[in-house]
């Protein structure tokens, strides 16, 4: 460069630069917002607004149900008359059978009484009964498949599309594709089980390889302190006026470092994490506090004072079970209702013995009866309630889980892991209700058609394809490779659709 033009180079500010010159804080994010929205900013898109799908979408939420420990299916809704016909007889489905932890014994009736429900005639279990009223609007798919018996390659299978570590999660893909549905509150949620997390951890609902601010934020309805460090500790010398001053302080400081490491996403992450934070302290309070619900809401997720759900069953509080999926199936109504893009809520904690988990290799009565009545009464109380504030209409509710179980027994009470066949159902805007798709066997050990088994790929094609989002579209170059949430696979069920 000539010295002539040296003297002529002058120093254009960046959109990030000039909105916190001029608005500063919190105040420049706030008009970069507003400015995005009225389309007044260049045509680069602001990380974290909200973007356009590929095509219509017929719905623009979700929230995923997730079952962690395996869930058997053919002790909910996937109903076998033939268990209860061949009861202690050997198991002999005419091949070598193999399983996780045992050798195949006897055939195992389920425990739990059956009815036919709705107008469709769905069998469901009595401990998920209460979701009888809902089997109308449900599409059930019987011929899911895993890749692997063991918890936590399959759990990370169903939570982000493979076995292995590092890959994005389904909430942190959809906030990267579609953005945010409002300014104050997080994109992606996650409501763990109250007494712990899930195989893996915090791994499941990770960003991978995205942008970090694709995050999930983790909040604990029942905890004292919902949402880690949100506000200062308690008697603590901090005051509203100097975490002001701090938090102005801090992003000052945040900038300055961020503009000298172009490209690291982790810190333009944290900032906005701390920008929404601050909001979120005005915000999330409210969204938190149920109290607030009228008595009849409460008592449809059992939450009210005078809860009646069915007794303790074998010394297991089935009550408390009760209340912890269905606080954290009404919070998730509550971030859905105020634009939360993805909800996760989860049931069962990877937390050693007594079990409480659906991981029932020794006593699936004992397990299942308590978290499948949790189960029934929460999802079922969630689906109504969207349903009458016209919500389920543009929401999608997909309940999984990483595997099935065994249709023979385990010790005397117990089923052994099934990755050959399991469940998932879905609900909600562009699925057709009342049906069910891809039979298993009439063991409920493989799927009828061995030739179409279903995979996540195929439910996480679905989903995308309902939000508007062409699941081979959806990608992110990484080491080389353009990554999509279905990696090479997955195929959009469309007989479930409307």
């Amino acid at each position: 460069m000539t010295p002539s033009r040296r003297r002529l180079r002058v120093h254009f500010p960046s959109r990030r630069e000039f909105l916190w010159q001029l608005g500063g804080g919190l105040g420049g994010v706030a008009l970069a917002s507003m400015l995005c929205d009225e389309g007044l900013l260049a045509s680069e898109t602001i990380t974290g607004q909200q973007r356009k799908p590929h095509f219509a979408p017929k719905t623009k939420r979700v929230v995923q149900l997730y079952m962690s420990g395996a869930a058997s299916q053919c002790d909910l809704w996937d109903y076998k008359p033939m268990l209860a016909k061949l009861h202690g007889q050997k198991f002999d489905p005419g091949e070598v059978v193999e399983l996780f932890q045992s050798a195949p014994d006897k055939v195992m009736a389920s425990p739990f009484r059956w009815r036919q429900h709705g107008q469709c005639g769905k069998w469901l279990s009595d401990p998920v009964a209460p979701l009888g009223e809902c089997v109308d609007d449900i599409a059930f798919v019987h011929s899911m498949v895993s890749k692997s018996n063991v918890h936590g390659p399959a759990t990370f299978m169903q939570a982000t599309g493979y076995v292995l570590p590092g890959f994005p999660s389904v909430g942190a893909w959809i906030s990267y594709g579609l953005g945010s549905l409002n300014n104050d509150l997080p994109t992606f949620v996650v409501l763990p089980d109250p007494r712990g997390l899930p195989p893996n951890g915090h791994a499941n609902w990770s960003p991978g390889f995205l942008p970090a601010e694709h995050q999930a934020t983790v909040v604990q309805p029942s905890a004292k302190r919902p949402i880690a460090d949100l506000f200062p500790p308690e008697n603590s010398y901090v005051t509203r006026e100097s975490d002001a001053e701090g938090l102005a302080i801090l992003g000052k400081l945040n900038r300055q470092h961020e503009a000298t490491r172009p490209g690291d996403s982790r810190l333009d992450a944290r900032i906005r994490a701390y920008e929404l934070a601050a909001r979120m302290q005005v915000t999330a309070p409210e969204v938190l506090d149920v109290r607030g619900e009228p008595e009849h809401i409460l008592r449809m997720y059992g939450l009210d004072k005078h809860n009646t759900i069915t007794p303790p069953a074998a010394g297991i509080d089935t009550r408390q079970e009760v209340e912890y999926f269905g606080r954290n199936c009404l919070v998730a109504r509550r971030l859905l209702e105020r634009g939360v893009r993805f909800v996760q809520v989860w049931s069962g904690a990877d937390n050693g013995f007594p079990r409480r988990n659906w991981d029932s290799h020794e006593d699936l009565e004992r397990d299942h009866q308590p978290l499948a009545t949790g189960l029934g009464v929460g999802a079922s109380a969630l689906l109504k309630d969207l349903k009458q504030r016209g919500m389920l209409d543009d929401t999608i509710v997909l309940w999984t889980t990483e595997f099935g179980r065994m249709p023979c027994n385990q010790g005397s009470r117990g089923r052994d892991h099934n990755p050959f066949v399991f469940t998932n159902w879905l609900a909600g805007g562009g699925i057709r209700g009342g049906v069910s798709y891809g039979p298993s066997d009439e063991w409920s050990y493989k799927p009828l058609d061995r030739s179409r088994p279903t995979y996540c790929y195929d439910i996480h094609a679905t989903i995308l394809h309902l939000l508007g989002i062409d699941h081979t579209k959806l990608t992110f170059r990484h080491n080389g490779i353009d990554r999509r949430l279905t990696d090479v696979h997955g195929e959009v069920i469309r007989e479930i659709l409307t």
